[in-house]
């Protein structure tokens, strides 16, 4: 009898039926949507993102874990998993409704006023808006509180000049929330697509995360009315909050990757003859699979630590670093010992495997690099700061 990977670590029966039967829809619609398509979207440098948001409001995932304008109210660990299934398609797809759902959602549903959310979340939580989320500047990825990005005010309104960098949705999107220096500290505001003087140019060029939209916001002179602000988010606890959100999606996904990594080189393995026998027979490639099922397996059994923690209301923010490194670091590994044994097919889009591993090393920096996430655990064991 043979085990995948999850099944031997009996992770199915750490998980409540609602959240099992949720994951598997999201496997299906990826299975069937994604999947045929999505190799041919990597190396063309494009994504779908219009049409699949509307079908991925349609299936319930956009805003999945946030209550009421639309969104499911679901469980931290459901949104996990869907998370883990989205990102086993690709890392642009998870991407897609994590900025989406962590980011820009979470940002106008935590800190926004009613009419804000009335505005917003209905549309979003359908898939008919896109939102976009601007925390990160070229010069300020790790160090957000120095952005150069400011609000000034104009009589009732306000005026917001800067850049921001790496924004996924971006240039499809049509509401960003931008956050930005003002003399009351850092505040974050709602900007619809289409206000004068805000652009939002695509970057070309890139090497990872190739199916899924990536831009630059540049915001000059653009005039908001005094409404626009999120009125209940007031320093970098707002961005960070948003933040620790979306990372929390990561510590599921970047394990979603590597669970499709490891099961695509098993049935390479178990079909790929060598002198006459399966690869997989053979006792080199043995060690590599039983370190990588290990370390999936306790990946996996971290974050569903994490969920539960999450979903009772105990987990502190600074547990989400441990998800988050373990996660992407474990994964991106797992990636690369892959494609050794896939030799030199797996170079290619025929496999997902180096498609994944190139997708891991945005992961692996986004939502706080990992030797950030190293500083805030050794922060938290030593009571030492070491970020300066």
């Amino acid at each position: 009898m043979t085990l995948s990977p999850l099944e031997y670590f009996g992770v199915d029966a750490l998980v409540d039926e609602d959240s099992l039967a949720l994951r598997d829809a999201v496997r299906t619609f990826v299975d069937k949507r994604v999947r045929p398509h999505v190799a041919l979207w990597y190396e063309e440098g494009r994504l779908p993102a219009r049409e699949l948001a509307r079908e991925l409001g349609e299936l319930g995932v956009l805003g999945m874990h946030l209550e009421g304008y639309g969104c499911a109210g679901t469980s931290a660990l459901a949104y996990g998993l869907a998370c883990f299934e989205l990102e086993a398609g690709d890392s642009g797809l998870r991407s897609l409704v994590s900025v989406q759902g962590s980011l820009a959602m979470y940002a106008i549903w935590k800190w926004g006023s009613d009419e804000q959310k009335q505005q917003w979340l209905p549309g979003m939580a359908a898939g008919a808006t896109i939102g976009c989320f601007g925390l990160t500047e070229p010069d300020f990825g790790s160090d957000p509180g120095g952005m150069r990005t400011r609000a000034r005010r104009d009589g009732d309104d306000w005026i917001l000049d800067g850049t921001k960098m790496w924004i996924t949705n971006g240039s499809i999107a049509d509401v960003a929330v931008v956050w930005a220096q003002t003399d009351e500290g850092v505040r974050g505001f709602v900007v619809p697509a289409g206000t004068p003087g805000f652009t939002a140019p695509e970057i070309p060029r890139k090497l990872s995360l190739r199916a899924s939209v990536t831009s630059e916001l540049v915001l000059d002179g653009v005039r908001l009315p005094a409404d626009a602000m999120l009125p209940r988010a007031k320093g970098l606890s707002g961005p960070l909050s948003c933040l620790n959100e979306a990372r929390f999606g990561i510590v599921f996904g970047a394990l979603g990757a590597a669970y499709d990594c490891l099961t695509t080189t098993i049935d390479y393995a178990n079909s790929r003859l060598i002198f006459d026998k399966p690869l997989s027979a053979y006792q080199a490639t043995q060690l590599k699979l039983a370190d990588m099922t290990l370390e999936l397996g306790k990946g996996m059994l971290l974050a569903l630590r994490i969920a539960q923690l999450k979903d009772a209301g105990t987990l502190d923010h600074r547990q989400i670093s441990l998800g988050k490194l373990n996660s992407t670091r474990e994964a991106i590994a797992i990636a690369r010992e892959c494609r050794t044994i896939l030799g030199a097919a797996g170079i290619t889009l025929d496999y997902p495997v180096l498609r994944h591993a190139s997708n891991l090393e945005s992961v692996l920096t986004y939502e706080g690099t990992s030797e950030v996430h190293q500083l805030i655990i050794g922060q938290t064991v030593t009571g030492q700061a070491a970020f300066r």
